[in-house]
């Protein structure tokens, strides 16, 4: 059985450095994890994938040195059953605003008696035999919960105190939207703080998304005690290269280019 190499490191208190892919390419996802990050989130909530194109990125990642993750489309029983069963290890679940929102995430990612996902993974064949799969991916799965609005940081500690969810991933631009403050303020910095504290209150591993292509954005989070880090994305990192290259060549990157 393949081991979530991403989630031990974290649980061994070791920081998990991850890149989020929304282009809809899995050979964009191999690529990545080739490149050497501990784990690869597939965006099934703002990328461009469907399902099939997710269950082919999962296993280019498994090429790599990452462990294949998914931001599933919504907290919907079938839709996270449905990136489970196609091979992800890891499954980040949007818009979690209670702990009833993470009892129904717990539910729907755990094989009975810990939980209630139906039975037939017919896509996670690359990780084990099956019987090897069945014993053991319900404690090799990573199952985070966003932290993204006002509600969700209010409830943060019953959130994070459900069990079978193992940390969050806080969501810095909706939370900001949230709150009615721009990123970055003394308001949104205090939330986001928070949250940290309420993982640490409930021994749950926290995670946050840092924006863009900035390796300085990640580090401030990783210093503050973040595990679970996004530090960027294939779009960002991307233009951001092609920006970089243009510009060492004497050339004035177009004004439209943004990312």
């Amino acid at each position: 059985m393949r081991l979530n190499t991403a989630k031990r490191r974290m649980l061994a208190g070791k920081p998990a450095l991850g890149v989020e892919v929304g282009l809809g390419s899995p050979l964009v996802a191999e690529i990545l994890s080739i490149a050497g990050f501990d784990f690869v989130q597939v965006d099934h909530q703002h990328g461009a994938w469907d399902y099939d194109t997710a269950m082919m990125a999962f296993r280019g990642i498994c090429y790599g040195t990452a462990t294949p993750v998914a931001r599933v489309e919504q907290n919907d029983y079938y839709a996270i059953g449905h990136l489970l069963d196609r091979g992800t290890m890891g499954i980040v679940v949007p818009m979690v605003n209670s702990a009833s929102d993470a009892e129904a995430a717990a539910f729907a990612a755990r094989y009975p008696p810990r939980g209630g996902r139906s039975i037939g993974p017919f896509g996670a064949g690359l990780h084990g035999a099956r019987s090897e799969y069945r014993a053991q991916i319900d404690d090799e799965l990573f199952l985070a919960v966003q932290i993204e609005t006002q509600a969700a940081v209010d409830n943060a500690e019953e959130i994070l105190g459900v069990e079978g969810i193992d940390g969050c991933w806080v969501g810095p631009t909706d939370l900001a939207a949230s709150l009615g403050v721009d990123p970055g303020t003394k308001e949104h910095e205090a939330a986001i703080l928070h949250v940290l504290d309420a993982c640490r209150k409930t021994k749950k591993i926290p995670g946050i998304a840092a924006a863009g292509a900035s390796a300085g954005g990640a580090q401030k989070w990783l210093d503050r005690g973040f595990l679970y880090v996004v530090v960027g994305g294939d779009r960002h990192l991307l233009a951001a290269a092609a920006l970089e290259t243009l510009q060492k060549l004497g050339r004035e990157p177009r004004k439209e280019a943004r990312y």
